[in-house]
């Protein structure tokens, strides 16, 4: 992953979120439309607040409908509070 200049502030974490399978487990193919909104993803950046217990490259589950979703230079990323982090996935 290139390195971005996006440095979240207080205690918000830059996550990308991880790809959904397009493939359900029968075969069919889903459009973009019947897709659920992610939940989990890669900690890209955090803020600087020293309490944030995450680093870059943790996976984690997070909050459905937390956060501010926007794209930069064609990658999506959702900027979320650490509160709305409920796990590191291992």
């Amino acid at each position: 992953m290139a390195k971005i200049n996006i440095q979240p502030l207080g205690t918000r974490v830059l996550v990308k979120p991880l790809e959904q399978d397009t493939k359900t487990a029968s075969g069919l193919f889903l459009p973009e439309s019947a897709k659920e909104k992610p939940q989990t993803g890669e900690v890209v950046a955090i803020g600087d607040d020293e309490s944030i217990k995450l680093k870059p490259k943790d996976k984690v589950l997070f909050a459905k409908y937390s956060g501010t979703e926007f794209k930069f230079d064609g990658v999506e990323y959702l900027l979320i509070e650490a509160n709305d982090v409920l796990a590191r996935l291992n």
